[in-house]
């Protein structure tokens, strides 16, 4: 749904009604129709509407998800404030999942790095943990961004781009920034696929979870875990798997999940035993999910 709040606002300030701006620009009285309902209007409308006005496009509307929690972190990111579920989200699962795969910064210099844009990193923490916990900060805000849009190779692919490019990864000639992995690699000793079967198996992953036409919190963790067998880049397979699972989850409302760093060793057990045992996988991905509600608990935030 589309809201169109900064439109009438604008109207209201500037003293035009509806019929005016019908008369002054020869929009139709259907797409008056569609403001009231709150449909969407084509970019070249809302453009012709914004010049009359003086103002910019982005300014006369927002789309409204559905999703109760996507929304929250919507305007709290757009609105810049601070303590609030958009925050929380931000410093808890990027400590969370950087940790896993071997961050040392902690949770208190992940949180300093959000909130001040500054670190007191001591002695010998790599500047990649530090480029890489911004990076996953961008990398949440996209996620929000495109969280209602079918998922697709081109998503995955830039969040692998927003958190490895300037890394030291990005200065290696054979390493894919933003794309799929050139080199053969191994996860915990097991056979990852063939660079040269990657793109194949990744398209016909996503064709059989994209038909879906219910998706739930078991394809959720299904997608992830044949996401990590695939183990499509070079390096970050983990972060962008567990950023895909975010987003998911947003996009079919369902309560998002935040592995802990204490949690890690259950976690990667689930994706060793998967073909064989599903559930550790999921029993650690559903405690993930339990700390996500504590999080919307303790910001008295109402839940399914």
């Amino acid at each position: 749904m589309i809201s169109y709040d900064g439109l009438y606002e604008q109207l209201k300030h500037k003293g035009i009604t509806k019929t005016d701006l019908t008369a002054e620009i020869g929009i139709s009285s259907r797409t008056i129709a569609k403001i009231a309902k709150g449909e969407k209007l084509s970019n070249k409308t809302l453009q012709k509407i914004a010049d009359y006005l003086g103002c910019e496009a982005a300014l006369l509307c927002r789309k409204i998800s559905e999703n109760m929690i996507l929304q929250i972190l919507r305007d709290e990111k757009e609105s810049k404030i601070s303590g609030g579920l958009y925050h929380e989200l931000q410093v808890r699962m990027t400590y969370n999942s950087n940790h896993i795969e071997g961050s040392r910064l902690t949770e208190d210099q992940t949180r300093l790095i959000f909130e001040t844009n500054t670190i007191d990193a001591g002695d010998g923490v790599p500047v990649d943990d530090i480029l890489e916990t911004v990076h996953h900060f961008r990398a949440i805000d996209y996620v929000i961004d495109v969280a209602e849009d079918e998922l697709t190779e081109d998503i995955i692919k830039h969040l692998h781009y927003i958190l490895k490019h300037d890394t030291m990864d990005s200065t290696l000639s054979w390493f894919a920034v933003g794309d799929y992995k050139r080199r053969a690699n191994m996860v915990g000793g097991r056979e990852t696929a063939k660079p040269k079967d990657v793109p194949a198996r990744m398209r016909s992953l996503l064709a059989l979870y994209n038909a879906k036409t219910t998706v739930t919190i078991n394809d959720v963790i299904e997608l992830h875990a044949e996401f990590e067998y695939i183990h499509p880049f070079q390096d970050g397979n983990g972060r962008v798997g567990r950023l895909i699972m975010l987003k998911e989850c947003l996009h079919h409302n369902i309560i998002p999940l935040i592995i802990e760093d204490n949690k890690k060793h259950f976690y990667y057990r689930g994706l060793s035993e998967w073909r064989n045992e599903k559930g550790w996988l999921t029993d650690t991905c559903l405690d993930g999910q339990d700390t996500f509600i504590r999080l919307l608990d303790m910001l008295e935030i109402q839940h399914p």
